[in-house]
């Protein structure tokens, strides 16, 4: 049963561009604009008439637009949820602009040993997500650790859950690599792997998405009865200011936003084309963690049921329930 029938998250990408060469990722090799504070705004008004209650400022690297704190502060005044993920490089000397503008801040850490994670982020910056988990709590706010779980680094999760997350009172997420297109991760985690993964996800302080972990199990999505609810639960807006679907990973069409993104969203051929969310050819198999999570938030499927708990407890750690009931 659909419990939502809006969209609830914007995957707001600032820009393509990126300090980091990630081994996992291409996004850094695109030629990217900067997103406009102009059409942020009118963008924001629109996400608000279309019932989205969260912005996820993303890149690329977002903290590379000089411009993130004012959207940051206006989709605040706006009463939208905002949330922000960044290598650590440059949140050091923006900290004090940023602060208590982002909901969900995230730092992304991938191994406690610093050549391993600065070689799978192709650029050195273990230290300074280190440094920035200082600053942040210096100033008061409540960064969580974002680990991306491959086979070479799921024996890394205990050093740094004891030595970094837990010392700091942060929260630890879980994110298992997904493929997509011609990026490859690496092998799949196993049965066993998958199992020490739902295990540490019950862990005080750790965040796992059951349903990331469930999905895997099933084989992903299957076109012929689709989990995937990207494009009505997820709008996706480019750094060309156009509103891309199915999902940023597929791309298959981008319509110009030009100031009107809410007849933008509900025109026809959108429409046709979101109707087409998980049952493209591409979508078999699909496991993308960031069009899931509100995928499985929208309808009493079993990854409701299993993504429940933890997403309980996320909020509730991180009081963020409180600022999804004011809104």
């Amino acid at each position: 049963m659909r419990l939502v029938r809006h969209p609830v998250l914007c995957n707001y990408y600032v820009t393509y561009r990126c300090n980091a060469k990630c081994s996992f990722c291409d996004i850094w090799e695109k030629p990217s604009p900067y997103i406009t504070l102009a059409d942020v705004e009118a963008n924001l008004r629109d996400l608000k008439r279309l019932g989205v209650k969260v912005i996820d400022f993303t890149g690329g690297e977002p903290l590379l637009h000089r411009q993130l704190p004012d959207f940051l502060a206006l989709a605040r005044r706006m009463g939208f949820i905002t949330t922000v993920t960044t290598n650590g490089l440059l949140y050091p000397k923006n900290a004090e602009k940023l602060r208590g503008l982002v909901d969900m801040l995230h730092f992304s850490l991938d191994s406690i040993d610093r050549a391993t994670h600065d070689r799978g982020r192709g650029v050195a910056c273990y230290d300074f997500v280190l440094e920035s988990i200082r600053v942040a709590k210096e100033l008061g706010e409540r960064p969580d650790i974002l680990f991306t779980v491959f086979r070479h680094n799921l024996a890394d999760l205990e050093a740094v859950y004891r030595d970094i997350t837990q010392p700091n009172g942060l929260m630890l997420i879980l994110n298992p690599a997904f493929d997509y297109g011609d990026v490859a991760t690496g092998e799949q985690l196993t049965e066993d792997e998958l199992s020490f993964l739902s295990d540490f996800g019950k862990r005080r302080g750790v965040y796992l998405n059951e349903g990331f972990i469930a999905l895997r199990r099933d084989g992903g999505n299957h076109v012929a009865a689709p989990v995937c609810r990207a494009a009505s639960t997820t709008l996706v807006i480019s750094p060309n200011n156009e509103l891309v679907l199915p999902c940023y990973h597929l791309g298959e069409q981008k319509f110009p936003i030009n100031g009107q993104l809410f007849d933008v969203y509900n025109a026809p051929a959108t429409q046709r084309l979101a109707a087409l969310e998980g049952r493209l050819p591409q979508c078999e198999g699909c496991t993308i963690n960031c069009y899931m999570q509100p995928s499985f938030a929208v309808e009493t499927s079993k990854y409701f049921w299993q993504a429940l708990p933890s997403t309980l407890k996320y909020n509730w750690e991180k009081g963020t329930w409180k600022r999804l009931l004011s809104t």
